[in-house]
């Protein structure tokens, strides 16, 4: 540990003033500054490689579309009506798309992560990359969950509900539109514990502000459920509200590793 201080204002420095304290004395860090045109550029460049990822993910996955639609209405237990000459084509495309999106996945986040890879240190990157199975293995982790789980609890309660008065005969875009946001959203919330444990070793996001602000937290997480969860009672909602509760802690946990001991041990001083 060294005696160099760390330029603050004049009261206590805040987390960004003493990140960039920290990295400007560690000697890995590329301080080459880019302009504007060469940040849209690299942004440009990105984007174009995952939308071509997500591209072939889509044209691989329409050679097995049709498998994955018969496993998808098999908790529905018989045909989907169509109201348009179109609606079949529209939903196969889809479904397509998402298997298409669950396959590029992997390479859409490094993408990202490679984005703001110019300013970070080698050790920081290696991190990022360590980090990408795990985002994958979150993302199909939360897939699983929400169709072994939610989705049978949540088509019971619809198809249940009322029956004696309503007759459950659901059209094909409702029922794929569901199931389809439904797997995507509960997968992408999985993978908060990893963005959070790269966010804190990158000095970012540390421990403190998420266990001061765990009410927030909380109603942040209940209007999230709310919105992915496809049904207005409790039972369904807590399906949701639970597991990402659980996800939160162990991203607090994940931090509390992560997060860089220069940062943590004392605001005026760094390595």
């Amino acid at each position: 540990m060294s005696n160099h201080p760390i330029p603050h204002d004049k009261g206590k420095p805040t987390v960004p003033q003493r990140y960039d304290a920290w990295r400007s004395l560690r000697g890995d860090v590329d301080d080459t500054p880019l302009t504007l045109f060469e940040h849209l550029n690299e942004l440009r460049r990105r984007l174009f490689r995952a939308l071509l990822a997500l591209a072939i993910g889509v044209i691989a996955s329409v050679f097995f579309t049709g498998s994955i639609l018969r496993y998808l209405i098999r908790p529905y237990g018989a045909e989907l009506q169509v109201l348009g000459p179109t609606e079949s084509v529209v939903m196969y495309f889809r479904v397509a798309l998402l298997a298409g999106a669950i396959l590029a996945i992997p390479y859409i986040t490094l993408q990202l992560f490679l984005f703001v890879a110019p300013g970070l240190t080698r050790k920081e990157k290696r991190w990022i990359y360590l980090a990408l199975p795990a985002t994958t293995a979150l993302f199909l982790i939360g897939v699983a969950f929400a169709w072994f789980i939610m989705i049978p609890a949540a088509l019971g309660f619809l198809q249940d509900f009322e029956s004696e008065i309503f007759k459950a005969e659901w059209t094909a875009e409702r029922y794929i539109a569901f199931l389809t946001s439904l797997l995507f959203w509960i997968g992408v919330a999985f993978e908060m514990p990893v963005v959070v444990f790269v966010l804190a070793r990158l000095g970012i996001v540390g421990p403190a502000p998420l266990i001061r602000n765990w009410r927030l937290a909380v109603v942040l997480i209940t209007v999230v459920a709310a919105l992915i969860t496809p049904t207005v009672d409790p039972f369904n909602m807590l399906l949701v509200v639970g597991p990402l509760l659980v996800l939160y802690l162990l991203s607090i946990g994940l931090a509390m590793i992560a997060y860089p001991r220069a940062l943590r041990a004392n605001p005026r001083r760094t390595r």
